[in-house]
């Protein structure tokens, strides 16, 4: 895999790097991106997708949509969420990438040899 280049960043820089991580570090907020990955949804269809509490589910959306992850279209009594932020898709297939190699190769790391099977003897 290549590397990226380094960048030189300023503190404000690294604040607003740290930010958007705190954004992505909460497993609800991770749930309702990856609802949105394929379309955008109103709150209800959320809901029902991540099992979680409507309050809740809103709170989250609002923290994503403060950090212009998402973005919001309302019709009528309804408000309808979609991610806006094109790089989510990239950092999620280089983050969920890393982490489905890693653990097929711990999965792989505890299967059995063929050596190691009980050996029928009937």
């Amino acid at each position: 895999m290549a590397r990226q280049t380094k960048h030189n960043l300023s503190e404000a820089a690294l604040e607003k790097i740290a930010e958007r991580f705190k954004v992505l570090s909460e497993p609800m907020r991770l749930k309702l991106l990856y609802a949105l990955m394929d379309e955008e949804k109103s709150v209800s269809e959320l809901v029902q997708e991540t099992g979680g509490l409507q309050a809740n589910v809103s709170k989250h959306l609002g923290l994503l949509l403060d950090s212009r992850v998402v973005g919001r279209r309302k019709q009528g009594l309804n408000s309808y969420y979609r991610i806006t932020d094109e790089s989510i898709f990239e950092l999620c297939d280089l983050v969920c990438g890393s982490i489905h190699d890693r653990l097929a190769a711990e999965l792989e790391d505890f299967s059995p040899t063929p050596s190691a099977l009980p050996q029928d003897r009937s």
